[in-house]
């Protein structure tokens, strides 16, 4: 990698099922705050629905400097608390998935490894789910995290680009 690709955050998970699509939630609001002017990320930065897609998104992370997954895992904690993970600690959280789909997403990131494409900033922001049912809504505290997981992805961006000012 040349290091001048642009950031690439993924948010991973099916919105059909309340906090499963928590990820997806956190980028799609990172995304719409960046087009709107209300977030400052590096130039370039990619927001990405990436749904439960798994190895699909295998070529988009072949060309990324730095990735951020946002997803919901089990972290054993308490329902909303959000976590980052890096490095290894990814794939061991993965191991023990809330839902079939992070599976696939230990996966890609085993993939992605084995490929030699894996960027070497590789970060998973995790939030506890509360509930995994049919539904539309997440749940009051997982929709109470929202900001905190957004925040931290911001974090993260800023940690990998330290000039770039970002606002959360």
């Amino acid at each position: 990698m040349s290091g001048e690709e642009p950031p690439l955050v993924i948010g991973i998970g099916n919105i059909l099922l309340r906090d499963e699509g928590v990820g997806v939630r956190v980028v799609t609001a990172l995304a719409d705050e960046a087009a709107d002017g209300q977030l400052d990320v590096p130039p370039g930065t990619r927001f990405v629905d990436g749904g439960t897609l798994g190895l699909e998104l295998l070529p988009m992370i072949e060309g990324a400097a730095s990735l951020i997954l946002v997803d919901a895992v089990n972290l054993r904690r308490p329902a909303g608390s959000v976590a980052v993970l890096r490095g290894n600690t990814i794939e061991g959280t993965l191991a023990g998935h809330v839902s079939p789909h992070q599976v696939g997403i230990a996966d890609l990131v085993a993939a992605a490894r084995l490929l030699g494409v894996l960027p070497e900033a590789v970060s998973l922001v995790g939030i506890q789910p509360a509930e995994l049912d049919i539904g539309l809504e997440l749940t009051p505290a997982v929709a109470s995290a929202l900001r905190s997981a957004m925040a931290l992805v911001c974090a993260e961006l800023r940690s990998w680009s330290p000039s770039v000012p970002v606002v959360a």
